[in-house]
């Protein structure tokens, strides 16, 4: 193996992204009784255009072996989130060969640094059990059904 680099998500990138994101789900547990491809396409164009999602990816050699993603959006400010800038944690995914060695840790630290650069006041994420041991170690807490960081 060589050594795993991170650069962010480009539209060449989505057909590949967008086929992890798809292994994600079905591992998760999802029931796949829909072509998600082209929503998943249309939403990350035009979300990664207008800057309300970025990705990171990281590569061995030029295969993508871990991505991430976060959405931004805003909500009606409150005490726990006075700006009401919201990123919502997605597409944390690991190529299963290449998992436990700080890829996914790695990932997210940089689209934490994003949100933060964005204004965002919290982050949530809906965690799946795998990544409940991660999200927990990088600080985020229970809150009813999500996690959420403070930032």
């Amino acid at each position: 193996m060589n050594s795993v680099i991170y650069r962010r998500l480009t539209d060449e990138d989505l057909a590949i992204f967008i086929e992890m994101r798809i292994t994600q789900l079905r591992e998760e547990g999802a029931k796949d009784d829909i072509d998600l491809r082209p929503a998943l396409n249309d939403y990350y164009r035009r979300h990664l255009h207008d800057g309300t999602f970025v990705s990171w990816l990281a590569l061995d050699d030029e295969k993508i072996v871990g991505t991430s993603g976060m959405s931004f959006v805003e909500k009606p400010p409150y005490f726990g989130c006075p700006s009401g800038k919201i990123g919502l944690l997605s597409s944390m995914y690991t190529d299963p060969g290449y998992r436990r060695r700080g890829i996914a840790k790695n990932l997210l630290t940089k689209v934490i640094d994003e949100a933060r650069q964005y204004g965002c006041g919290a982050i949530q994420i809906t965690a799946s059990d795998m990544g409940v041991k991660l999200y927990t170690a990088c600080g985020f807490v229970h809150n009813g059904n999500f996690m959420q960081y403070n930032l």
